[in-house]
């Protein structure tokens, strides 16, 4: 089979399979996507599947967790040799840098995680013996992914360092830091990691910047931007942790995400309110035009019915009135649930 396979958050495969549909029509790409609601992945078959990965970057899709060419859909698998019908289906393919054995991340995935690893020690063995796999992973070359979404029912595809997540299922390791005021801090720090490149970070996140936190209470995400040394104006109603304030950095205006606007330019501005998206990004819109931030990372709440349309419509209306050219990156995080986060950046 030619195409893609792409990971997703359980529930959201409609939303990645009408995304991968629409983006390979407007680059002139035939082809259909399959899948099955809460299965955590999307196929899309597609005859010229090198030119349909090289039109969808990995960092433009916006519901896939991961991106990566498929090589091969293996059923039937005999549990007593499912190794030699994998090895056969990778005959001619170049030598992988490393082998990731992976799931979907369902309900139904999670419990094939004890047999992919069992089956990746056996597995790597046989690579490097058939002269498919290096004698030590080298983060140069492709990997090869196999992913079990059955006992007896395998993908095998690859991905290009440069063009996919670099975490198993696409999923960064983060872990809760014990002084963080809500779980929401999770979410910033994922989409500081995803969205950012090493070079950016060290850039637009050091000592002596200035943001502010829109809907900032409990103070999840003003403390992950304290702990980059930002000074922040927190602007909710609602009280916020006290250690959150003990830090010095941080100035408590209780009043009103959606009309309070700064002094003087921000070189950040971040929200989190539940509100409705196009409401939410009509108004990052209007901090971006009037010039109140630099940059921007913002989440948009999604509906529970046309949830691929809605992200379009809330993207296209902000980059319409921001008025200024702008580098846009929306991702659905891992530690989002029915929502995405959107990077603002000046172009």
């Amino acid at each position: 089979m030619d195409g893609l396979l792409g990971y997703c958050r359980q529930g959201f495969e409609p939303e990645l399979a009408a995304e991968l549909t629409e983006r390979a029509s407007a680059a002139g790409l035939a082809g259909y996507a399959r899948t099955a609601r809460d299965s955590g992945y999307a196929v899309f078959a597609c005859a010229e599947a090198a030119a349909l990965d090289r039109a969808l970057p990995f960092s433009t899709l916006i519901f896939a967790r991961q991106k990566l060419r498929l090589l091969a859909e293996l059923r039937d698998l005999d549990p007593r040799d499912r190794i030699t019908p994998m090895l056969q289906a990778l005959q001619g393919q170049p030598r992988f840098g490393t082998l990731v054995m992976e799931h979907p991340d369902s309900d139904a995935g999670k419990p094939l995680a004890g047999l992919a690893r069992s089956l990746g020690n056996a597995l790597r063995p046989a690579l490097r013996k058939a002269v498919l796999l290096g004698a030590q992973d080298d983060p140069r070359l492709p990997r090869l992914h196999v992913c079990l979404v059955a006992g007896d029912h395998a993908f095998l595809a690859r991905s290009l360092p440069a063009d996919s997540a670099p975490w198993p299922l696409g999923i960064p390791r983060l872990r809760m830091h014990p002084d963080a005021p809500s779980r929401s801090a999770l979410k910033l720090e994922e989409a500081l990691l995803v969205l950012l490149t090493d070079a950016e970070r060290a850039r637009l996140l050091h000592e002596g910047m200035r943001a502010a936190d829109l809907g900032a209470a409990p103070g999840g995400w003003t403390w992950v931007l304290t702990r980059h040394g930002l000074r922040v104006t927190a602007i909710d109603n609602g009280p916020l942790r006290p250690h959150v304030l003990d830090t010095g950095m941080v100035q408590h205006l209780r009043a009103d995400g959606f009309t309070w606007q700064p002094p003087q330019p921000l070189d950040w501005m971040v929200c989190d309110m539940v509100e409705q998206p196009r409401r939410v990004a009509e108004r990052m819109a209007t901090w971006l035009r009037e010039g109140w931030c630099r940059q921007a990372i913002f989440n948009l709440k999604l509906p529970m019915k046309k949830r691929w349309q809605e992200t379009q419509s809330c993207l296209e209306r902000f980059a319409r009135q921001a008025g200024r050219p702008l580098t846009l990156r929306a991702r659905q995080l891992y530690h989002d649930r029915e929502e995405i986060t959107v990077l603002a950046l000046p172009a």
